[in-house]
């Protein structure tokens, strides 16, 4: 703002016909009054919103990110993306090669987590699961039956708590010629009931086949170690 003396000199300037001086402003005054001026809404109509804005920071920042990490990368930004094609697909033939991640029964998951039943009635229920579809409970109620009627035959101590490996493998002991079955009958229960595996008809097929052998199969004796 200017002071009464400039007014006085203007005034006199302009009776007189002389050229009008320039009207001087200080700095700071100057600098306050053109921050209120642009700050008026008017001048941020196009301005973009904090969406925009926060999406261009982060785009920014990516590409700087990149940008970097092809500088150190041979081949700079084109070999960065030909490491994280061959990444992708080195990954993918992973998983297609192993399938889904399986999770294994923990210590102490027991086979059987329903009360008594005899090896016939899980056979029933296996076999009424199958005629319907259901074939992961198919699996699981077909290899309670084996490991039911193996107790049944005194071949397995009853024992709560027994999980499917350990049955095979207490089995397998009067059982050899049957072991690698055994086990992978275990696998299959443990695939489907903990590794979030899907059964089918001839995985099931193959786990009532084993159930129908071994209840034909004689055991090995053997005496107590010496």
């Amino acid at each position: 703002m200017t002071g009464r003396g400039d007014l006085i000199t203007r005034t006199a300037a302009l009776v007189r016909g002389e050229p009008t001086p320039p009207v001087t402003t200080p700095r700071e005054p100057a600098r306050e009054a053109a921050e209120r001026e642009l700050s008026k809404q008017l001048y941020h109509q196009d301005d973009p919103g904090l969406l925009r804005r926060a999406l261009d920071r982060f785009w920014e920042w990516l590409g700087g990110l990149f940008d970097q990490a092809g500088s150190a990368t041979p081949g700079g930004t084109l070999g960065l993306v030909a490491i994280a094609v061959l990444a992708a697909l080195a990954l993918a033939a992973l998983w297609w090669r192993l399938g889904a991640p399986r999770r294994t029964a923990t210590q102490g998951t027991a086979l059987f987590d329903d009360g008594p039943a005899t090896a016939d009635d899980h056979r029933t229920a296996a076999d009424a699961h199958a005629a319907a579809g259901r074939w992961n409970d198919a699996v699981r109620e077909r290899m309670r039956a084996v490991v039911r009627s193996l107790e049944e035959r005194t071949l397995l101590d009853p024992r709560p708590g027994r999980t499917a490996d350990e049955a095979a493998a207490e089995a397998a002991r009067t059982l050899p010629g049957h072991a690698a079955d055994l086990r992978a009958a275990a696998r299959t229960f443990d695939d489907v009931t903990y590794g979030g595996r899907t059964a089918d008809a001839d995985t099931y097929a193959r786990l009532r086949a084993l159930d129908l052998t071994l209840a034909r199969t004689k055991p090995l004796l053997t005496g107590p170690p010496a």
